[in-house]
């Protein structure tokens, strides 16, 4: 069984379709064994507490890392988790960290895009096309092996909110898709390539 820690910073929505993942099977091999927020107010904590897991604020690296140890992580996950890891943070559990970013990376990602200001950026710059990139995490910010990506039309209507919305729906699915790939032994690297094999 690997054992997952979802790092949050936020209201925790794809913390919740892990946990419900996990709970159906969607997510098989894999259990959420700690969740950790840098903001003490997170209601990712409270969805943690609800269902039983170990749900903890903590702002410092150093005992991060000793949260993650003594827990035996084997897998992290950034669900919203606003915060910079360093270089040795990110070493130490190398292609053992999945992050989810709300775009086609490499269109706007990297320092500054977060939230709702990637949507933003994408309206503003008229593309057509956005959606969400699960990548394994390096030094450099969203700038990890893509493991997937999913894409949504950007309609005529849209404002960065409802453009958020339904991107957010995508987050989800490919998150949960891509635990259950590595919980299953299912990814390989190669260079900046990430393969699926088959069962």
């Amino acid at each position: 069984m690997v054992r997952i820690a979802v790092l949050v910073s936020g209201s925790g929505t794809n913390l919740q379709a892990i946990i419900d993942a996990c709970k159906s099977g969607a997510i098989g091999n894999g259990a959420i064994k700690l969740v950790v927020s840098n903001k003490k107010d997170a209601y990712g904590l409270e969805r943690a507490r609800n269902e039983g897991i170990k749900a903890v604020f903590e702002n410092k690296e150093e005992a991060v890392l000793e949260l993650l140890e003594s827990e035996g992580i084997d897998l992290i996950v950034l669900a919203g988790y606003l915060k910079i890891l360093s270089p040795e943070f990110i070493r130490k559990y190398e292609n053992r960290i999945i992050n989810v970013h709300p775009s086609l990376i490499p269109s706007f990602c990297g320092k500054g895009y977060y939230g709702l200001i990637v949507h933003e950026k994408a309206i503003e710059y008229g593309v057509k096309v956005s959606g969400a990139t699960v990548h394994f995490v390096t030094e450099e910010a969203d700038a990890g092996p893509i493991i997937m990506q999913g894409a949504v039309p950007v309609l005529d209507s849209d404002d960065a909110s409802s453009l958020q919305k339904r991107v957010l729906d995508v987050e989800h699915k490919l998150l949960v898709e891509a635990i259950d790939l590595y919980c299953n032994s299912r990814l390989r690297i190669d260079g900046r390539r990430v393969y699926t094999n088959g069962k």
